[in-house]
């Protein structure tokens, strides 16, 4: 039996072979490790896209508590961010009072970003219903205002003598000086 093969069908099988071996080194030398790498650096992207998706729910839940406050404290962010005028709020108070001091108070150290007032008031009212009408007239102020007590309420035949002290709190670079 006499085989004949042609040169033509030799040079086939040749190339064939030789393209048999490069896709088999290329499968095992190059694709395997990669396909690993690539199986190891999806897992990770996977575990950063949860982690992402984790940080942007903090977010948006931040983000909605921000605006809930933010729009719940509308007038105490507001007041922050309104400058105090001293002269402003002895002229607005004055007729509360008889006497109104305003005494600028060094800082403490955990109140050192805010510039405090302390206020000095004696009044002679007929009633406690002027000095309750001038607290609520505080309390809807431009200023972030505390008063301190005890507040003292003395009676001097048909008046009524109080002196109280209170902090008014303002922001340093916000403040206008008399």
């Amino acid at each position: 039996m006499n085989m004949r093969i042609s040169r033509q069908s030799v040079y086939l099988l040749v190339i064939v072979l030789v393209l048999l071996v490069t896709v088999l080194l290329f499968a095992f030398l190059l694709l395997i490790p990669e396909g690993k790498a690539y199986r190891e650096a999806r897992i990770e992207m996977k575990s950063h896209a949860f982690e992402l998706r984790r940080y942007e729910q903090w977010n948006e839940e931040t983000t909605n508590t921000l605006q809930t406050l933010r729009s719940d404290n509308k007038a105490i962010i507001s007041a922050f961010e309104s400058s105090f005028d001293a002269s402003r709020f002895i002229k607005k108070n004055e007729s509360y009072f008889e006497d109104l001091r305003l005494a600028k108070v060094e800082h403490s150290a955990d109140e050192e970003q805010f510039s405090i007032y302390e206020v000095n008031a004696s009044s002679k009212i007929d009633s406690p219903q002027s000095f309750y009408s001038f607290l609520e007239g505080v309390n809807k102020s431009d200023w972030i205002i505390g008063i301190d007590f005890p507040i003292h309420f003395e009676r001097v035949g048909a008046l009524i003598v109080s002196s109280f002290k209170m902090k008014v709190y303002a922001l340093k670079d916000m403040t206008k000086e008399e």
